[in-house]
């Protein structure tokens, strides 16, 4: 019986929609393997559950080619874009690498020629150098270039700060150097320039030294303070001299005796009074006699007490009448003991 649809028998059958998806994949899979190595992509893992893991995406896959589908979509590219952003932003900026440039090897031929002009200002008073070089083999479409060398920048002779140089170079000629004073140089517009003339192959610069100040605008130093035996110290700094005494004189010492004057001065005696006698002179040694006319002090009167001294008569009172005993001391029913006698050589 003729089958209107179908395979041959034992053919195996057609084969699903489900069958050619299968082997569509497997086809791709195959061709994405030949151009990329999984091997070197910093996003793909495999789990312990034989499975495959996206670490940048955080997406599981069953199959290698579910995988490369993966990172072929939208999905993973947006975020390594994203990445690729952060890190630029976050990484730090690298100096750029200097690019030297090579010199030119060109074949030398020889020192151009040159005439230098000295000049004079009067109405400045001003020194220039006028430099002519002549370049008539100089390269096509090329300028003389001039610069200014300090004398610790050429290795030619040995160095003076009181020179520098002034080099001219153009190709295929040598480079030529001037040594000039090292004077600081007017770069002012219409005394310094340099002009080049194709026409005549000649280079032509000019420059004007600065005029040092005059010095008789400068004041005079002052003059050196004397050393110690009359002759003056080289280097030493002038002491400052001392103010002039503006200051009342001092007023002259008190007399001997006298207390010292406070701050407000005595006030004067009042008209028709007479002015108090002179005070007496000062002894050597000893008390100040006694104005004549007046008694003489009365004695310190003599200790009281039960001591040794108690009744002690001194000298000065031995013609007077003894003083009588002083009053019981003590309380109501004690004996009170007398004075003690005198010493046996006192009452004579």
């Amino acid at each position: 019986m003729d089958r209107d649809w179908g395979s041959k028998p034992g053919s195996g059958g057609a084969a699903s929609a489900q069958n050619e998806a299968i082997d569509r994949r497997e086809r791709l899979r195959r061709l994405a393997l030949e151009t990329i190595d999984l091997a070197k992509d910093p996003y793909f893992m495999r789990n312990h559950l034989g499975s495959y893991e996206c670490k940048l995406c955080l997406t599981l896959h069953n199959n290698e080619g579910n995988y490369l589908a993966h990172t072929q979509g939208k999905r993973h590219q947006t975020n390594l874009a994203k990445r690729a952003a952060r890190e630029a932003k976050e990484a730090p900026a690298q100096p750029q690498p200097h690019k030297r440039i090579a010199p030119r090897k060109t074949v030398k031929i020889g020192r151009p020629g040159y005439r230098v002009t000295k000049q004079f200002d009067s109405d400045t008073k001003q020194r220039s150098l006028l430099f002519q070089i002549e370049y008539p083999e100089i390269e096509d479409n090329a300028k003389p270039r001039h610069r200014f060398m300090s004398s610790f920048e050429q290795r030619v002779e040995a160095f003076d700060k009181r020179y520098q140089y002034l080099l001219f170079a153009a190709e295929p000629y040598e480079i030529i150097a001037f040594k000039v004073p090292s004077i600081e140089i007017d770069k002012s517009t219409p005394k310094f320039f340099s002009h080049w003339d194709p026409d005549s192959k000649m280079f032509t610069l000019q420059l004007y030294f600065k005029t040092k100040p005059p010095e008789a605008n400068k004041p005079p130093p002052p003059p050196p303070p004397p050393a110690e035996n009359g002759t003056v110290a080289p280097g030493v700094p002038p002491r400052p001299m001392a103010p002039p005494p503006h200051a009342p004189p001092p007023l002259p010492p008190p007399p001997q005796g006298l207390p010292p004057p406070s701050g407000n001065p005595p006030r004067g005696l009042p008209p028709g009074s007479m002015p108090p006698p002179p005070p007496p002179p000062l002894m050597a040694n000893g008390p100040r006699p006694m104005p004549p006319g007046r008694a003489l002090p009365a004695p310190p009167p003599a200790p009281i007490g039960g001591g040794a001294m108690s009744n002690f008569t001194p000298a000065n009172q031995m013609d007077r009448p003894p003083m009588p005993p002083p009053p019981p001391q003590g309380f109501q029913g004690h004996q009170m003991q007398g004075p003690p006698p005198l010493p046996p050589n006192m009452g004579q």
